[in-house]
C-alpha cells in the first residue's frame, strides 16, 4: 500500500469532467497524489472539446481512455469525487466522498467547456490543499 493519497474522479462517461480533473491533479500535484478516473457508463473516447480546452492549459489528455468504474478502484481510493453519477457510484465506509455538481461538457460550445474547465481547476486546487492538510 502506498503512502500517497489516492483520488478517484468519477463521472458518467469518463470522457470530460473526470478526465479534466484527473489531468489537472496530475499536472498540479505531480507524483504527490495518485490519480484515478472512471465512468459509470464509460464512453469510447475523450470529449474533443475537453481535449482542446485542456491543451490550452498545457495539459495533454490525448492518451487518456475512458475506463469503467469498479469496486476495486473505489476501495483503492482515499477520496472519491463524483460528478453527476449520483447513486451509481458505490459507497464504502472510510472513504472521503465529495460531489462536484459540474455541467456535463458533452455537446457544449467551447466557451462553456472553458468555464467548466476553470471551475474544475479551482476545485482541484482546493482538493490538493485538503489532501495535503490531512496527510
Amino acid at each position: 500500500m502506498s503512502d500517497l493519497a489516492t483520488v478517484l474522479f468519477v463521472c458518467v462517461h469518463n470522457a470530460g469532467r473526470s478526465q479534466m480533473a484527473a489531468g489537472y491533479l496530475k499536472h498540479l500535484a505531480g507524483d504527490q497524489i495518485k490519480v484515478l478516473s472512471a465512468g459509470t457508463q464509460p464512453g469510447t473516447d475523450i470529449n474533443p472539446m475537453a481535449l482542446a480546452v485542456m491543451l490550452e492549459e498545457g495539459i495533454d489528455l490525448s492518451t487518456a481512455k475512458p475506463e469503467k468504474l469498479s469496486d476495486e478502484k473505489v476501495l483503492e481510493s482515499d477520496y472519491v469525487i463524483t460528478m453527476g453519477c449520483g447513486d451509481a457510484c458505490p459507497y464504502f465506509p472510510g472513504k472521503t466522498y465529495l460531489d462536484w455538481p459540474l455541467t456535463d461538457p458533452k455537446d457544449q460550445p467551447i466557451e462553456i467547456v472553458r468555464g467548466i474547465r476553470d471551475e474544475i481547476k479551482a476545485k482541484v486546487e482546493n482538493l490538493i490543499a485538503e489532501v495535503r492538510a490531512s496527510a
